[in-house]
């Protein structure tokens, strides 16, 4: 009896690692999922207003 409780418990310790594993990987896809929504968000908008350029780069010179 005394072995199969200290079965359990290690099923239940090495169960309880694995969940705070997956745990850490939902929150790791949840950032990127709002990362990949928040860059299609850009897109569609830049698709919008016609593919303008972004960035200090892509400005016209102040002499034009």
């Amino acid at each position: 009896m005394e072995a199969r409780l200290t079965e359990l418990e290690i099923r239940l310790a090495l169960q309880d690692d694995l969940l705070d594993e997956l745990n850490k990987v939902v929150a790791r896809q949840q950032q990127q999922l709002e990362w990949l929504a928040q860059e299609m968000r850009s897109v569609t908008e830049r698709m919008q207003d016609g593919f303008k350029p972004v960035g200090a780069q892509h400005e016209i010179p102040p002499h034009y």
